[in-house]
């Protein structure tokens, strides 16, 4: 007579989870332990790690005794990875045989990988799975230590730390109640940025343009010969950001957690700054992979991804960048299925003008031909460009201003302000507009409804619009940068001064 237990773990589904039942049938035969519903081979090793664990816990192990154990993952169409599942492998075969008191499975949750010796090792999503806890109204969530203070970000989540088998058989038979995990408190942070922009010397032409991408979250391209400090302001861009706040500081961390790269931190509670290298592969930038992980571009999600030498990038990888800059989302599709991350980054590069990089210099002859130079350039397709809202020219530093030793910190204290100001204004506008907390993630449609222009400003977007010189997407991307310098001025209309400036920044020098 067979014997059938069930209970409840989870998957992770991109960075979602989902409900996995873990279905323990007991049955009299030649004895076997065999896991079905799309295992994967960590998975198929867990019989393994669960035998061993019973055994030294002091458990009557399945080996003992001539019987076939099956354990269903349903639904059996969703493939399962990892070695989360060993917990509920493990309590399935203890309930099935009877070797511990009977208790209630329903809303209850379990996670985490065996040791050997019966001990729980941290898995990979805990905030992911205690959201997906929350959402089905689960009671209870039973975690590795490790991952306790993660899950116990989200409010009204009953997390229980477990540090091996034992423990959680003796809270589930009364024995020996395990304390709840205290609520996470998820303080927003800022982490130690690479370099304060007050410590860039000249440059106040792309200090302003940083001012407007932190401020709205536009694209930004800087063009100029090396040795500039492009790659110094790019990195500068998040001294001025804003403090992420907490349903930002829970989206970063679920990306971060499906991704295994928290470490031992419990959360990420500042704005990320990504800078994959020219060789990264298309599913390490845009996400994917046999089994798909999120992305760089998914892991720069409300912070920065930075790009140098931006023509050195493959051009596939450079046009997959095209959608997740216009939708704030990543989908890979595969033959296994498709997933969507969240992608809503602020993408800054940088490269030189040409291959040697002094095309244009005043102080420095350009060592290319003329068609290197157009090939160069040419690595960059139009509607790219036509997605970065600020293209500038970083030109070459003065003597003067290199050997001035006055840092102003003032006036990066200054500028830091002025940006947290704007983005209140935009969070204020944008309160009807579910999702969205910046100028540049604004529709077109949201455009006309939200952005209010003096007389004189119409009559000039229209003068550049008729000339052909913007396209229809340059047109709203122009009107949105618009918009955002108008709020670091705290103006209620758009003027023709800020169109002006904003048009400004889409003719770059060649």
């Amino acid at each position: 007579m067979s014997t059938i237990s069930k209970i409840f773990s989870a998957e992770l589904d991109g960075i979602d989870a989902r409900l996995i039942e873990v279905e323990t049938d007991v049955n009299v035969g030649l004895h076997s332990f065999t896991i079905v519903g799309l295992a994967d081979k960590a998975l198929s090793e867990a019989k393994e790690r669960v035998n061993s664990a019973l055994k030294n816990i002091g458990v009557k192990p399945p080996t003992k005794e001539n019987r076939r154990i099956v354990v269903n993952l349903a639904p059996a169409d969703i493939k399962k990875t990892g070695s989360q599942y060993d917990l509920a492998i493990a309590l399935g075969y203890l309930a099935a045989t009877k070797q511990v008191k009977p208790f209630d499975p329903e809303g209850k949750i379990f996670m985490g990988e065996l040791s050997l010796e019966g001990k729980l090792r941290g898995v990979n999503g805990a905030l992911n799975i205690a959201s997906l806890a929350k959402r089905l109204k689960c009671k209870e969530l039973y975690l590795p230590r490790e991952n306790a203070a993660e899950a116990a970000i989200v409010e009204g989540a009953r997390v229980f730390p477990v540090k091996d088998l034992g423990e959680l058989i003796a809270h589930l038979e009364e024995r020996a109640l395990i304390t709840p995990q205290p609520k996470t408190e998820a303080a927003p942070g800022a982490e130690t940025p690479f370099s304060d922009i007050a410590e860039i010397k000249g440059q106040n032409h792309a200090k302003r343009a940083l001012a407007i991408a932190a401020a709205g979250g536009h694209n930004l391209l800087m063009v100029g010969p090396p040795g500039t400090g492009k790659t110094m302001l790019a990195q500068a861009l998040n001294s001025i950001l804003p403090l992420p706040t907490l349903e930002e500081i829970i989206e970063i961390t679920k990306i971060y957690s499906a991704a295994g790269l928290l470490g031992s931190l419990p959360f990420i509670n500042f704005r990320p700054f990504r800078a994959p290298h020219q060789t990264a592969s298309p599913a390490a930038v845009v996400g994917g992979g046999q089994f798909p992980r999120p992305g760089e571009i998914s892991l720069a999600h409300r912070g920065i991804l930075f790009l140098d030498e931006l023509p050195e990038f493959r051009r596939d990888i450079l046009e997959a960048l095209r959608q997740p800059i216009e939708s704030g989302k990543a989908h890979v599709a595969r033959v296994k299925g498709h997933l969507t991350f969240p992608a809503r980054f602020t993408l800054v590069a940088a490269m030189n003008p040409c291959p040697c990089g002094y095309y244009g210099d005043p102080e420095k002859a350009c060592s290319c031909a003329a068609y290197e130079v157009i090939r160069y350039q040419k690595r960059l397709s139009g509607p790219l460009l036509d997605r970065i809202d600020i293209q500038i020219t970083v030109p070459r530093i003065k003597i003067e201003e290199l050997r001035e030793k006055n840092i102003d910190r003032q006036k990066s204290d200054g500028l830091r302000a002025q940006v947290a100001g704007a983005r209140h204004i935009q969070k204020e506008r944008l309160k009807t507009v579910k999702g969205k907390l910046t100028n540049s993630e604004l529709s077109s449609k949201e455009c006309d409804e939200l952005i209010v222009m003096e007389p004189a400003a119409e009559t000039f977007v229209k003068q550049i619009f008729d000339k052909s010189l913007i396209s229809a997407r340059g047109y709203y991307r122009t009107l949105k940068v618009a918009r955002t310098i108008a709020d670091l001025e705290s103006s209620e209309l758009v003027t023709k001064n800020h169109l002006a400036e904003a048009f400004s920044y889409r003719l770059r020098e060649s």
